[in-house]
């Protein structure tokens, strides 16, 4: 009998049963869009719906929440710690900036306080370097009057010294060692018929001969070479000593003693430092130097005696600008003393290489140019 399913030994695959199925709405999964996790839980609970039920669907749930408050509280730890190192980092930052604006600040007053000191020190180099200017310009000054004074005084040392000695006279220096008919009388000098020998010339009209040095009638005063042979050992311009004591009580006292005492003083003084300096009334300040100088007194009238005289000359005393005017009597005496303190200046300096006895006559002779200035006795030339 042939029935409509085949054989199985025909070759032919049994026949498929039906199988059931259960079918599930997808409705609302189309329709709007969920969030993952719901969309796990849900389907998660869709799924264990049909296998386990309502308390595996819950457990899921809850599990699925444990993990996701454990997965929020990770992330905020890990969002608080690299909060606190942020705020660390921060913290170090503005210690480091502080510290940077001390040290700017620090700079800043370090630069100030350098640039004031270099303002101060430039200042103080540039008033230096004026001071030394003027200095120099003083001393350029002081230079030349001492050039010139120093040109005389060589001048005078080799007349004096080198050129006329008592042992041997410079007869063509000394006029009044001539002949009468060689000599002619000497300007600006009177002849006096005293016989004392002291004021007597030492050409003699009556004997009408010359008397050499020998027949003058001199005489050495012992207690007075003494004195100078003792200042002679060890020269010193110290007036303490017996020697200079005595030249200045008899000679340089006197000799500068003038009517006006206080200038008097100051001349003194000026000639015994060796800071005085006689220039001629004519004559002019260099042009490169310009002083404004004072004048005391005038061309008529001298500043040391007072008395109205023509005054040619002119004295300045140390480093003042003063000048004062002095007549040819009161510039022989001052011209007298300032010979006799230039001999003794030589002595001391060593520059004199004589015997003590020339010496000696030679510091007379200047004390005898002393008493006749002191007198009134003058060269007109002077």
């Amino acid at each position: 009998m042939w029935s409509g399913q085949p054989h199985p030994d025909e070759g032919h695959p049994p026949p498929l049963e039906a199988a059931p199925v259960s079918w599930k709405s997808v409705g609302p999964c189309k329709s709007r869009r969920e969030s993952p996790g719901d969309l796990v839980e849900r389907c998660a609970g869709e799924d264990t719906q049909g296998e386990e039920g309502p308390a595996a669907a819950q457990l899921a749930v809850s599990r699925l929440r444990s993990s996701s408050m454990e997965i929020r509280e990770k992330g905020s730890e890990f969002l608080k710690e690299e909060l606190h190192k942020a705020q660390k980092e921060l913290k170090l930052k503005d210690e480091e900036c502080e510290r940077l604006s001390k040290v700017r600040e620090q700079l800043e007053q370090e630069l100030e306080e350098l640039t004031a000191s270099l303002f101060e020190e430039a200042h103080k180099m540039v008033r230096e370097a004026n001071m030394k200017q003027a200095a120099s310009e003083k001393q350029l000054k002081e230079a030349w009057g001492k050039i010139d004074m120093l040109q005389a005084e060589v001048t005078a040392l080799k007349t004096l010294v080198i050129t006329s000695t008592p042992a041997s006279p410079n007869r063509e220096l000394h006029p009044q060692l001539l002949s009468p008919t060689k000599a002619g009388p000497r300007k600006g000098h009177l002849r006096h018929k005293s016989t004392s020998s002291a004021l007597c010339p030492v050409v003699c009209p009556a004997a009408g001969h010359i008397l050499t040095p020998d027949k003058e009638g001199k005489e050495v005063d012992t207690a007075l070479f003494a004195e100078f042979q003792a200042w002679r050992e060890s020269p010193t311009l110290d007036k303490s000593s017996p020697f200079l004591e005595r030249v200045y009580r008899e000679d340089v006292g006197p000799c500068l003693d003038f009517t006006m005492q206080e200038l008097s003083a100051l001349v003194r003084t000026a000639v015994e430092d060796n800071t005085l300096t006689i220039e001629p009334v004519a004559s002019q300040t260099p042009p490169t130097v310009k002083v404004a100088t004072v004048e005391y007194g005038s061309t008529n009238t001298c500043a040391l005696s007072g008395l109205a005289r023509a005054c040619r000359h002119r004295i300045r005393l140390g480093d003042s600008e003063s000048h004062y005017y002095i007549s040819p009597s009161s510039r022989a005496r001052i011209t007298a003393v300032c010979n006799f303190f230039t001999y003794i200046r030589y002595i001391q300096q060593g520059l004199v290489r004589q015997d003590a006895e020339p010496m000696f006559w030679e510091i007379m002779r200047l004390r005898k140019e002393m008493s006749l200035a002191k007198l009134g006795f003058f060269p007109q030339e002077a």
